[in-house]
């Protein structure tokens, strides 16, 4: 059974390093720049933190959830902004965490799985390919419970 988010952010609050929370006027402001609603899942993590480090601080975390500003689409992250057209990627597909060495975890926010976004693998040295890119996550509760459990390759033990 699935631990509850509320007590996987608690878990985020006490050992890990957490950022200060995003205020409701800053999660409106990103969702107008972005053009997208966060899903339940990361709208009360943002609310609970906007941004952490996992398992270790800056520069050695193997999970740096990004805050708000940080958010980019995934080809921007990948390739920088003179990139962002659909030949370096979809447009719906945006990084969400940044797991060193260029790779990112991203959701595609033109899918939905019971209300939630996907977490899929940006491995920057294979991205847009599919093939290469699979969905480690079926939500973000559901890779930041597999995370905070396993540790840093986490999607290596399925």
């Amino acid at each position: 059974m699935a631990t509850p988010l509320n007590s996987l952010l608690e878990e985020v609050s006490r050992e890990h390093f957490p950022h200060a929370p995003a205020t409701p006027e800053e999660i409106e402001e990103f969702e107008q720049r972005v053009g997208w609603r966060l899903d339940p899942d990361l709208r009360a993590f943002y609310l609970h933190c906007n941004g952490a480090e996992l398992i270790k601080r800056l520069p050695d975390s193997p999970y740096r959830i990004l805050p708000l500003s940080k958010i980019v689409r995934a080809r921007v992250a990948i390739f920088g902004k003179k990139n962002d057209d659909d030949a370096h990627g979809p447009a719906s597909i945006w990084a969400i965490c940044d797991v060193q060495d260029g790779n990112y975890l991203l959701v595609d926010v033109a899918r939905q799985d019971n209300g939630r976004y996907p977490v899929i693998d940006g491995w920057h040295e294979a991205w847009p390919d599919p093939k290469y890119c699979d969905q480690i996550a079926t939500s973000f509760s559901d890779f930041l419970e597999r995370a905070l459990r396993d540790g840093q390759a986490y999607w290596l033990n399925e």
